[in-house]
């Protein structure tokens, strides 16, 4: 079985950073596009980020200039490396990865819980 576990999340002030970081364990996988999403009480689970194997990137608007993915291969890692935070930034950050085992299938993490408040 295959599994995203994520860690990193916490409450940080606005203006601050924040690193959060989710790692596929498991055996005989391959790993392709991982994310990172993020739902708002009381609002839809958005995309924030997402990058390729080969590290072509895509960020969602709000996000763009402050927030930065980016992966390892070999450790099957991606990390959401959040700068200049703002209080709605404040979510539950989920892991997502397109992953092979023996067919091609969606995995999520269990959530990470990010809130930027003063």
């Amino acid at each position: 079985q295959v599994q995203l576990v994520e860690s990193g999340g916490g409450l940080v002030q606005p203006g601050g950073s924040l690193r959060v970081s989710c790692a596929a364990s498991g055996t005989r996988f391959s790993v392709y596009v991982m994310g990172w999403y993020r739902q708002a009480p009381g609002k839809q689970r958005e995309l924030v980020a997402r990058v390729s194997r080969a590290g072509r990137t895509n960020y969602a608007d709000s996000v763009k200039g402050r927030f930065t993915i980016s992966r390892d291969n070999a450790k099957n890692t991606v990390y959401l490396q959040m700068n200049s935070l703002k209080s709605e930034d404040t979510a539950i950050y989920y892991c997502y990865a397109d992953i092979l085992v023996s067919t091609m299938m969606g995995y999520w993490g269990q959530g990470t819980q990010v809130t930027v408040s003063s």
